[in-house]
């Protein structure tokens, strides 16, 4: 047997897989797409009469709009968060472990206990977070019962879990050269043009994987949503609204062109983003 074959055996199990659990249900969802289907029931093959509908529904909008508003405002924001606490921790002080441990544990939570635990906090009445801001004799706001606010109490949750890349940022901090702050150091910079000059060049490869990763994140924001919800409509994500059509009026057919509409959608975004790399992300070959 030639060694070509040999090593197609050994990567059959693997193939199989690719063509039986990604391959096949792709196709699949690009038929079911163009059906009227319920889910229970044989389907109705109608083209691309449900993109057609999509795109004349205003809930789709509205779906779409929130999704776009929370990503744009979540992204930058966890992205910063998760930085400045790496930088924090990222030193060798004694306990130093029990503090990254911590910082990172909220991205290891079950999403629907961070939705129940928020759902108390940010409760209007009896929450931890208005109670608090009681004291110092503020009147907090309605939060999730306040279309304003919804947004708002979306950031703040996804502030809280942000950490999620924070081993990834502590790792690419260990992997700079220790030359190159030492040679900063010795043309006088401080720490602020340390991490300006030194620090964030380095780190702009890790920051374009979080920022894409981020993008897929928000635009697939689902089980807190799903659970809080929000006033006048201003919780019905993306997702929540294609989960909706699927589960709740079984509509399977116009759910899976959704689904494929955001397919799309995070495509084209990474692909720009990825093309605007060449402009801001080091890269040792230039």
């Amino acid at each position: 047997m030639k060694k070509s074959q040999i090593g197609f055996l050994f990567i059959l199990p693997w193939l199989l897989g690719l063509i039986i659990f990604t391959v096949f249900p792709i196709i699949a969802a690009l038929y079911i797409s163009m059906t009227d289907w319920s889910i229970i029931g044989q389907e109705t093959f109608i083209g691309f009469r449900n993109f057609g509908n999509i795109f004349s529904d205003p809930a789709f909008y509205k779906a779409l709009l929130v999704t776009m508003r929370y990503a744009v405002l979540a992204i930058p924001l966890t992205i910063i968060m998760a930085l400045l606490v790496a930088l924090s921790v990222n030193n060798q002080y004694k306990g130093i472990g029990i503090f990254r441990t911590i910082f990172y544990m909220p991205s290891i939570v079950s999403g629907v206990a961070v939705a129940i635990v928020f759902k108390w906090i940010l409760d209007p009445s009896y929450g931890a977070l208005n109670s608090l801001l009681r004291i110092f004799g503020i009147t907090g706001p309605n939060w999730l019962y306040d279309s304003a606010w919804v947004l708002p109490s979306y950031l703040i949750m996804a502030v809280w879990g942000a950490s999620g890349g924070l081993y990834i940022y502590l790792a690419a901090l260990k992997d700079i050269p220790k030359e190159l702050y030492e040679a900063a150091t010795i043309d006088g910079a401080g720490w602020r043009q340390k991490i300006r000059y030194v620090t964030l060049p380095m780190l702009t490869p890790i920051l374009f994987y979080n920022l894409v990763i981020g993008l897929i994140g928000a635009f697939r924001k689902f089980t807190d949503a799903y659970v809080l919800g929000g006033a006048g409509e201003e919780g019905v994500f993306y997702m929540v609204y294609l989960y909706r059509q699927a589960f709740s009026f079984y509509k399977m057919g116009y759910a899976t062109a959704l689904a494929w509409i955001l397919f799309v959608i995070i495509l084209g975004l990474t692909l720009i983003i990825n093309y605007t790399k060449k402009y801001w992300v080091y890269s040792e070959r230039k």
